[in-house]
């Protein structure tokens, strides 16, 4: 497998604008879901399982669920602020570096299941309560010098949920053959 398939193995996000109502709520579903998912598939890890890497100078598993912790909850944060402000400008933050941080390394993924599993019911619950016109209200990402509407937001979080499933997945399926953090 090439080193591009590793790091994208369901592919690079893409966004219909015409996305469809059905398609917006598998998106919710999605999110409303992911919480048992994470969970199912690293309750039973061992510690040494926790480390290994998806890819070669890839994060390890643990590194990928403390990120999807610290990441949902800065999605949270930026759909909540576009329902409530006029396109506002929403803080990014250098993911990279928060996976190094000691909280990011750390063997104990509890803490942050715990916040995947309140962000994720609390997401679904607004998702689930928005009217039409929420639909369309943006926030302005610096990274990207570009707005992203609520709905496209959504995408990017389904999307983000299976990309880093697939990751976790794939250390699982190459038993640690690319290494571990520990």
């Amino acid at each position: 497998m090439n080193l591009e398939a590793l790091k994208f193995p369901i592919g690079k996000f893409q966004f219909d604008p015409d996305v469809s109502n059905e398609q917006v709520q598998q998106w919710i579903n999605t999110i409303a879901s992911f919480p048992e998912k994470i969970e199912a598939i690293t309750k039973p890890l061992s510690t040494e399982q926790l480390n290994w890497r998806y890819r070669p100078e890839g994060w390890s598993i643990k590194q990928v669920i403390h990120h999807l912790a610290d990441s949902h909850m800065n999605a949270l944060i930026r759909i909540k602020l576009a329902l409530t402000e006029n396109a506002p400008v929403i803080r990014p933050y250098e993911e990279s570096l928060w996976a190094q941080l000691n909280d990011g390394l750390n063997n104990d993924i509890g803490a942050s299941v715990k916040i995947i599993d309140g962000v994720h019911e609390k997401w679904a619950f607004l998702l689930n309560h928005l009217i039409d016109q929420d639909w369309n209200k943006m926030y302005f990402h610096p990274q990207h010098q570009r707005l992203f509407s609520v709905k496209e937001g959504l995408g990017i979080y389904d999307w983000h949920c299976n990309h880093h499933f697939a990751h976790i997945q794939q250390a699982l399926d190459t038993q640690g053959s690319f290494g571990s953090t520990e």
